[in-house]
């Protein structure tokens, strides 16, 4: 069944849709002629999404500015959703938030930030969408990430909450079987999107000398397209996986984590400190 006969004319929820996946998840499922439901906390990003799809709010299309790590504001939005289009069909949990810097050099209180949105956010939002969902028969895509799969170091606030929503979405599916509700967990490796640009950094990692330095370091990695990442979302839940990788980066993270769960960490942990001799050399070098 290809996306359009799959999507079209059911009702898809979509957090995140200001830039990046959710926003290009949105335009594909427009194009597939969903009726959307579209939200993000950034006001003007997802003003400009609707510009692309051409459309105000309609009986097509819902624009709603959500903050969802407000656990009101996700409670009164559901119920919103349902009178203005119907009960949803598929639930997109895009919306997330990174931050950079070690355990030991990290507030709690980031901590806690971050998993308000990546983790207690997606939560929240399954709570409060459950019910029509389970009307419909509908399905949950949860994105998480290449780091809700390996640890990485300097990620501890990130890495925790995707490997809870992994966990919470793995459990998840086998709880609602019996309600013919589906479940996907997403996985994308360095999609080429803004999420290291809008991270919050406590610390820069050694190796790092600004923030607009990581922005480039990423930029060289970031090989999938957020427009191909949200094809393979699409395909993925359309057939209903349950693990959908995104990127052959995070194909090999996946590999590595089942056939070394004991020795990837002494593996990163290697590469990295090559890494940050390199970086340092090259430092020392450029002052001489």
């Amino acid at each position: 069944m290809s996306n359009e006969q799959m999507y079209r004319g059911k009702i898809c929820v979509i957090t995140g849709a200001a830039s990046g996946i959710g926003r290009a998840l949105t335009l594909a499922l427009h194009a597939a002629g969903a009726v959307l439901a579209i939200s993000d906390i950034n006001e003007e990003g997802l003003a400009q999404t609707a510009e692309f799809l051409g459309a105000k709010t309609s009986n097509s299309l819902l624009v709603d500015m959500l903050n969802i790590a407000d656990a009101s504001d996700i409670e009164t939005y559901a119920p919103h959703v349902k009178r203005a289009l119907g009960p949803v069909d598929y639930l997109f949990n895009v919306a997330g938030l990174t931050r950079m810097g070690n355990f030991d050099e990290t507030p709690l209180r980031s901590m806690e930030k971050v998993f308000d949105v990546n983790f207690w956010g997606a939560v929240r939002m399954c709570n409060a969408f459950l019910p029509q969902l389970k009307s419909t028969k509908g399905g949950i895509i949860n994105v998480a990430s290449l780091f809700s799969l390996i640890g990485v170091g300097g990620q501890t606030h990130y890495c925790a909450s995707k490997f809870a929503l992994r966990g919470f979405s793995e459990s998840l599916v086998q709880e609602l079987a019996d309600y013919s509700v589906r479940v996907s967990i997403v996985c994308p490796g360095a999609v080429d999107t803004n999420i290291t640009r809008n991270a919050k950094i406590d610390a820069l990692p050694a190796r790092a000398k600004s923030h607009e330095h990581i922005n480039n370091m990423f930029k060289k990695i970031a090989r999938t397209s957020a427009e191909q990442a949200a094809q393979i979302i699409l395909d993925g839940a359309a057939k209903g996986k349950l693990q959908i990788l995104v990127g052959k980066d995070a194909k090999r993270a996946a590999f590595m984590q089942r056939l070394l769960p004991q020795h990837y960490i002494k593996l990163m942990m290697k590469r990295d400190k090559k890494s940050k001799a390199r970086y340092l050399k090259k430092q020392s070098q450029n002052r001489s």
